[in-house]
């Protein structure tokens, strides 16, 4: 595995009284999204386990997983490696995405209150600063918050999670693409449009804006993803 990868591991420390394959998962699956494990990589399930200090049935249990999701490849004869990603991931993603996120923001529109609309509009606030300071990795996380929020108006939690899932190539894309920023203030104007159509209620102008929204940022990523684009062969 990455030295980097294997670096980070030293650092957790898991909670004996969860379920450690959660964690393990979570764990694993944020190390591929933040590109500490590239696509091609190794994933050595001894490595991880003797690094944590668990078994390896966790460690397995957690690789089926992200297996399941498109992250990982098990190969039974060369061994297990971070997949690739695809054109065909990213546009699925996007479809995902443009389902959920469209219909999560129309229930907002018309649920929205004057407590909701500040929250977003102090999330607009932290990414432009972000994006001024030039930190990317905090500009990221700020623009999932935004997404994230306007779902837990709904209190749609399993239709963020099924984002979630969905967004993790498109994440990937991002993180793989740093230090080269991408179009940070385009996305501070559409997010601004988004909340500017909810603050007037009007749902069919939240929904365009959030269509707009996440088209460009598809079209952004497959931009900036340039030759990494191409799946890796095995």
């Amino acid at each position: 595995m990455a030295e980097a990868a294997l670096l980070q591991l030293q650092l957790v420390n898991l909670d004996r009284k969860s379920p450690l394959r959660d964690q393990i998962y979570q764990i694993v699956r944020t190390l591929i999204i933040i590109g500490q494990l590239r696509p091609g990589q190794s994933v050595n399930e001894v490595e991880i386990a003797e690094q944590l200090g668990v078994s390896r049935t966790p460690v397995r249990e957690a690789v089926k997983r992200l297996s399941d999701e498109g992250l990982i490849n098990v190969y039974a004869q060369t061994g297990t490696f971070v997949a690739g990603i695809s054109r065909d991931a990213l546009e699925e993603a996007y479809v995902i995405r443009n389902a959920l996120e469209v219909e999560s923001v129309r229930r907002a529109a018309a649920k929205i209150r004057k407590v909701h609309l500040e929250a977003l509009e102090d999330i607009i606030g932290q990414h432009q600063t972000a994006i001024g300071r030039k930190r990317y990795t905090d500009a990221i996380r700020l623009d999932d918050q935004f997404h994230r929020y306007i779902a837990e108006i709904n209190n749609l939690s399993m239709l963020w999670r099924a984002v979630d899932i969905s967004k993790a190539q498109m994440d990937r894309g991002r993180y793989l693409a740093l230090p080269r920023p991408g179009s940070g203030e385009t996305t501070i104007a559409q997010h601004q449009a988004i909340l500017t159509a909810l603050a007037e209620g009007d749902e069919q102008k939240a929904m365009e804006a959030m269509r707009v929204h996440l088209d460009t940022s598809l079209r952004n990523t497959l931009s900036l993803l340039g030759d990494l684009l191409e799946p890796v062969e095995r």
